[in-house]
């Protein structure tokens, strides 16, 4: 975020595209002189007409009408008067903001950010399921679930945690699918019910249904095992069912010096899409990220042969507090609310993006990389470095307040309640009224 944040208020930071709003700039501490008249410069980023407007500072604010033509961001460039420059100051001090006009099918849609693959201890992660889950708001998640191997209570056991706490985190109920006989992870994020257990429970109905799809498959290409692929077939679809998201894990993950997964079979999926989502970026430590790059490059290559390929990203982090993957990668989806329908549908419709966030010395949001459709990867940067920080730092409040709260604080419920709908409220300020 640019450091004039430290000094400024501007409202709002969002605005609709094809229309006039104002924007108002207040400075916090003094920089503004009331009575003095301001130069204003609205540049359109992408380039475009340059409207050019002059404004009176009123109780340290300048507010200002402008023309926001197009969707994009919008540089605002301040011009002090250079008789207003106090003693021993460089003359004609200038001040540069950044607003962002929208699309109306994107003004009507929030960004969530969300984690939809991570482990507890109760398969190989680290921490309880409601630990996992308070630590996902502390880092400023505003949706998730754990998706232990094989294990779908964990999930709900985690939403169970916080039931009778408020709370502006969405807990969803999730396992990563390993289907027998077949090496394909899969990721059912949000089912209401378990494939796993399916496969416990009703081993000869799995069997039975998946070899009649078998059957019905037709010729297949050299090397795609044709049960394996079958078997994906089945999963994707019973998750739909269940109306989840079914999610095609890490395909380009090494496991015994290979892919675990046969690169026919790989292909033969990327090919065809029969699942919901890709994971476009996934929790690979810093000597693996060889795959998220295969996995970047491959989708790419899709994209420009017209395939429809809806992504996310997942740090499939095996412990909160471990210092690797955990808040590394994740998903923002463009969503018209938090349920999980409209989550699902976004993902589907291709609203969300995938963000890789490795550490280093810069702020992580200077440097996360963002992937997915090239409109989303515009207006997920600047809201990188001019929205969410601010929205991430409630939601690091709100963490810890659950994380007390599950141990057992008796005062964390009553603070939790108070920071009910505070990211809420920041967005609407965030956003030009109408």
């Amino acid at each position: 975020m640019d450091s004039s944040r430290k000094y400024f208020e501007v409202r709002p930071k969002l605005v609709r595209a094809g229309r006039q709003s104002t924007v108002s700039i207040r400075s916090l501490f003094g920089d503004l002189k009331d009575g003095m008249e301001y130069e204003i410069k609205c540049i359109p980023v992408e380039g475009g007409p340059i409207h050019v407007a002059r404004a009176r500072v009123s109780r340290s604010t300048i507010k200002v009408s402008l023309p926001f033509a197009g969707e994009g961001e919008y540089s605002l460039v301040v011009q002090e008067p250079a008789s207003s420059s106090t003693a021993g100051a460089s003359s004609e001090r200038t001040f540069v903001f950044s607003v962002y006009a929208l699309e109306d099918d994107l003004w009507a849609r929030r960004p969530f950010k969300g984690d939809l693959h991570m482990h507890s201890r109760y398969s190989d992660g680290r921490e309880s399921p409601a630990y996992v889950a308070g630590a996902c708001r502390r880092i400023g998640l505003d949706f998730m679930a754990v998706t232990d191997h094989g294990m779908y209570r964990p999930s709900l056991e985690a939403q169970a945690a916080y039931a009778g706490v408020k709370n502006d985190l969405r807990i969803f109920a999730g396992e990563e699918v390993h289907p027998p006989d077949n090496p394909v992870h899969i990721i059912n994020f949000g089912g209401s019910f378990s494939l796993n257990e399916l496969f416990r429970n009703e081993p000869d109905q799995y069997r039975s249904e998946v070899a009649r799809l078998m059957q019905d498959l037709g010729e297949l290409p050299a090397g795609v095992d044709r049960y394996q692929y079958a078997s994906c077939l089945w999963c994707f679809e019973r998750i739909r069912q269940a109306g989840g998201l079914g999610i095609f894990c890490h395909p380009y993950w090494t496991w015994s010096n290979r892919y675990y997964i046969d690169a026919a079979l790989t292909e033969k999926l990327l090919h065809d899409v029969p699942f919901d989502a890709l994971e476009l970026i996934s929790g690979y430590h810093l000597d693996e990220v060889e795959s998220n790059m295969l996995q970047v490059a491959r989708y790419n290559e899709l994209r420009a042969e017209g395939k429809r390929i809806p992504i996310v990203g997942v740090s499939d982090a095996h412990g909160c507090e471990t210092g690797s993957l955990f808040g590394w990668y994740y998903t923002i989806v463009f969503s018209p609310d938090l349920e999980l329908t409209s989550l699902v549908a976004s993902i589907k419709d291709l609203y969300s993006v995938a963000v890789e966030a490795l550490p280093g010395d810069e702020p992580v949001d200077q440097q996360a990389r963002v992937y997915g459709p090239y409109r989303l990867v515009k207006y997920a940067r600047f809201l990188l470095r001019e929205v969410l920080p601010l929205h991430d730092e409630l939601c690091a409040e709100e963490g810890r307040y659950m994380l007390r709260y599950v141990a057992g604080d008796s005062e964390a419920a009553a603070k939790l309640a108070a920071c009910e709908g505070q990211t809420w409220r920041l967005w609407e300020r965030m956003r030009a009224a109408g």
